[in-house]
């Protein structure tokens, strides 16, 4: 069963400032709770492109999104793709795109995905489980360079080095197989008092290993350089994040897009010829409401953009 609250449902479709025969792109389709918001007000000549490299997501989404009046598009497919997957279909432009990153609430609770550092599972977390690469080859075969630089960058783990070390120690005697033996490991690593207070003191290595597993940053900012380009004038980009790393990506992209020239001040005439091509939307995030939190504590760490082509 593929149970999804969807965070800043409203919030992040209002963005969109949708049209009724406009192309809209969700690149997470996940639940479909931002699908289905965004279906309910497109009449029979829009269109809805939903793109998740998760088939368990899409098919759930089948379901739910049977009914609805307009035309709809369903893709397996990495949203680093989008570019690919939306001129596949036809469509050379598109009206509104729309981002909601992370990790869906049925990949966490589903044990046998190895998202949780709560349950006992394989070490997966794979959000297409078609693709080769999972935690196990992360953590029982790259350099412990490479787990430091993945926990520190992807992570912001302040205990990388140790728990490299450790992990490295650890999977000399044996190969480590499962989240349980993992979260061991790093609970060994991390120094006494700092388990006692704070988050857990798995969370960040997890959310450090899922995102080299699923290559998260980089496959965000591939995706995001291509939806400027397919957005028709007056298009809309809507962008939930949920850790501080993707959400200054989006900062910083949208901030370079809505740039205008870059010569400098003393140079009389413009001789870069850079012109913006976004207008920020909003200047600072929409953070979900107090009520929203209370009913879905995951949703505690969103914060929604919108920018628009100019």
């Amino acid at each position: 069963m593929f149970e999804h609250v969807t965070v800043l449902r409203e919030e992040a479709v209002a963005g969109l400032n949708l049209k009724p025969d406009g192309v809209y792109v969700d690149c997470t389709l996940g639940g479909a709770g931002h699908s289905r918001l965004i279906a309910e007000q497109l009449g029979p000549s829009g269109t809805l492109i939903g793109l998740d490299q998760d088939q368990m997501a899409l098919d759930h989404a089948e379901e739910r999104l049977v009914g609805v009046s307009c035309r709809l598009h369903l893709v397996k497919t990495n949203f680093r793709h989008i570019s690919s997957a939306v001129k596949g279909l036809g469509f050379e432009s598109v009206d509104g795109i729309l981002f909601d990153l992370g990790v869906s609430s049925p990949q966490l609770d589903q044990g046998e995905r190895g998202f949780s550092y709560h349950q006992e599972a394989p070490l997966d977390m794979r959000m297409d489980k078609e693709q080769e690469l999972s935690a196990y080859q992360v953590v029982n075969e790259w350099p412990e360079e490479e787990l430091v630089r993945i926990l520190f960058e992807y992570g912001e783990e302040k205990f990388s080095r140790r728990i490299a070390k450790m992990i490295v120690k650890e999977r000399s005697k044996a190969p480590i197989s499962t989240t349980l033996q993992l979260v061991d490991i790093i609970k060994q690593a991390v120094p006494a008092p700092a388990r006692r207070t704070g988050p857990h003191p798995a969370r960040r290595s997890f959310q450090a290993i899922r995102i080299a597993v699923n290559d998260e940053l980089n496959a965000f900012r591939d995706a995001l350089a291509d939806s400027v380009g397919l957005l028709r004038p007056q298009g809309r980009i809507s962008v939930i994040t949920f850790h501080s790393l993707e959400d200054r990506i989006c900062k910083q992209f949208f901030l370079e897009e809505a740039k205008g020239c870059v010569c400098p001040p003393t140079f009389p005439v413009c001789t870069c010829g850079q012109t913006p091509r976004l207008k920020i939307i909003t200047r600072k995030p929409l953070l979900p409401t107090d009520k929203e939190i209370e009913r879905n504590p995951r949703a505690r760490s969103a914060k929604l953009r919108v920018a628009e082509k100019i």
